[in-house]
Formats: C-alpha cells, structure tokens, sequence
C-alpha cells in the first residue's frame, strides 16, 4: 500500500506519501483552517491509505510524559477566557489529547505557579496558559525551557509562544465605527490596567483618535464587570458632551446601557456604544450592541498547532499567532444627535420624510 513502512505508520509516513511536511500533516490532523483544500486532501488521503492514526499514548511511553495537555486558567465568568478555554478543549480532544484544567481564583504570581507546578507533576505534554497578566509571564519564566508552553493572550514583548487576538485592531474598528458616524470623539471605559487585553484596547482607541485629530477625553477605568460599567455610566450619563463611548467589553456595555436609560440619555439617538467580545447575549440587549467580534476558534487552533509543534520537537518559526476581530454592526450606534438634526432639516426641505 503505497509507500507504507513496516509497523504502524507515523506521521512521517504519512508527510513523504502526501508530499508535505511533518507540520502540515499535524495541521490537518487539527481542523488549522490556513491549509490550501488541495493539500487538505492530499493529506487526507494518505492518511486513509496508510490507516494512520495519531498515537499520543505510544508518544508518551517514549517521552515519559502523557497524552494530557494542561490549561491554566481563571476562574471565571469572562466571556473571553471561557470562550478561549472551551474552543481550545475542543481542538484539543479532536487531536486526540485529552484536556485537563487548573483554574485559579487570582492572577498572581504565586497561584499561577503553582498550577504550571501541578501541570508538571501530572508530566503533561504541553501547556498552555491563558492568564493575560504580566503576573502569569512572571510565573511562565519559572517553566524549563524544554516544557512545551505557549501562552495566550499575553505579553507581545516577551520570548514565549504565543497566540493572540488583535486587540489593537479590535479598538481601531471601534473606535473608527463611531468616528466614521459623525462623533467629534469617543469616550473609553476600559478594563483592569494590569490585563494586557485592556491594554492593547486602550492603545487602539487612542491611536485611532490621533489619526483622525479627535480630542482624547480622560480615560474613565474600570474593571471587566457589568456593575463596573453601570458605575461608569452613571458619571458619563451627566456630560452632556459625551455623545460616543467604547466600552473594553460587553458587560461594561451592558451596564452603561443601564445607566444612559436612567438619566433618560436614549442610546443611539443621544450616545452610541460599542463594546469588545460579542458575548452570546450582545444581539439581545435593548438597543442590540454593536461589538467587536473575536476569532476564539483561531486562537485556539493557532495555539494547539504551536503546542504540538513543541511537542514534536519541530521548529516553530514564527513564534506570534494574531488572529485580528470582525466589528459586528447592529443598533447602538447612530449620528450624534446636531448631525441627525441637520440631516432631518435637510430631507425636509428637499420634501423627502
């Protein structure tokens, strides 16, 4: 059958029947939506002529570790690190790993370590850490360089593998969507100072700011949560000059649509909104919020193929993933209201409305 060897057939074999490399044969295995149909098929192909099947447990008993891959993660509610986690379960046991996770309650140094510790116990394959802090860098710095490990979410100017959403991006689009409305400027709440998410949300609606010579109003902080928005809300609620405001994220969202409704600002027609993840329920608040949609299923795939990568002890290349979002219009955002005046003034006076 072809060029099979004798025993089981490995991934090698599966790569010089097929004509590809050893990497791209691993991306095929993991659903990498960056391979061309042709090669898809090629692999596939071969891989049903060879009978191959990926073996992690005969891959551990050489290795000495197993066929589990650890995640550390927050415990948390987030939209964003439970939408990471759950997309990277699921490419992971379609590779044939199986997924264990060590949630911790706070990001620090010592309870970060701690869990790359347990992961290390267990003799896992690979890890990876999706703790966006400069807090979790700290800890990764205590891993063996010969640990696979990748990190999501985190510090662009370190060393360490990692996959990340274009959080810069994401604010630009935010931040342009309400400038392109007609807003003089935009307003921003924003996440913890200590999140490399928030960060890079802050730098994207100040760069988008300066491009279009817009004043850049104070920085209004908060945390990730809906009553933390609410709270913002409430002090935005009494500027009457505040027509346009990104938000670091739908909850904080949430709860400035909370607040503009109790001091009577009506969304969009007084102030427009915009926030960053489009959680589940984005379409479903009252008006539905326009959003910035990250790629979570990239992320996680861009994160396994970097992992197994290390696993397999194949050079990596380009150690940087960015998966960059989609802005997902609906109905909070409109003309601020002295543009959506004029404009009215002048349908009338054509005799149009």
């Amino acid at each position: 059958m072809g060029n099979r060897t004798s025993g089981a057939p490995a991934m090698a074999d599966v790569a010089r029947l097929a004509g590809v490399s050893h990497q791209t044969v691993s991306r095929v295995l993991n659903g990498h939506p960056y391979v061309q149909e042709q090669t898809r098929s090629r692999v596939q192909a071969a891989i049903e002529e060879l009978g191959y099947r990926p073996n992690r447990v005969a891959r551990a008993l050489v290795t000495g570790r197993s066929q589990l891959i650890g995640v550390v993660a927050q415990n948390t509610t987030l939209c964003g690190p439970v939408s990471l986690l759950a997309a990277f379960e699921q490419v992971a046991v379609a590779a044939g790993f199986v997924v264990t996770a060590h949630r911790v309650n706070v990001l620090d140094r010592e309870s970060i370590t701690k869990a790359l510790e347990r992961h290390r116990d267990q003799r896992v394959a690979g890890i990876v850490v999706i703790a966006p802090t400069a807090s979790a860098h700290d800890a990764v710095d205590t891993v063996p360089p010969d640990v696979p490990l990748v990190m999501v979410d985190g510090d662009v100017e370190r060393s360490t593998p990692l996959v990340t959403v274009d959080q810069v991006a994401g604010a630009l689009a935010a931040t342009n969507h309400l400038l392109d409305a007609g807003h003089r400027t935009v307003w921003h709440v924003s996440g913890p100072s200590d999140w490399f998410d928030s960060l890079g949300r802050i730098k994207g609606w100040r760069s988008a700011l300066r491009a279009a010579g817009a004043e850049e109003p104070p920085i209004v902080p908060a945390d990730w949560s809906a009553a933390s928005g609410y709270r913002a809300g409430q002090v935005l609620a009494r500027m009457p000059e505040v027509t346009a405001i990104f938000a670091a994220n739908d909850h904080l969202a949430l709860g400035i649509l909370r607040a503009m409704h109790e001091r009577g600002r009506r969304v969009p027609h007084d102030v427009s909104i915009v926030g960053f993840d489009d959680v589940p329920e984005a379409a479903y608040f009252i008006p539905p919020l326009t959003t910035v949609k990250p790629d979570f299923g990239a992320v996680a795939r861009d994160a396994l193929d970097l992992l197994m990568a290390r696993i397999d002890g194949n050079p990596i290349g380009e150690v940087r993933r960015t998966s960059t979002p989609t802005l997902v219009s609906r109905d909070s955002v409109g003309l601020p209201a002295d543009r959506a005046f004029r404009a009215v003034r002048k349908r009338k006076a054509r005799g149009v409305g």
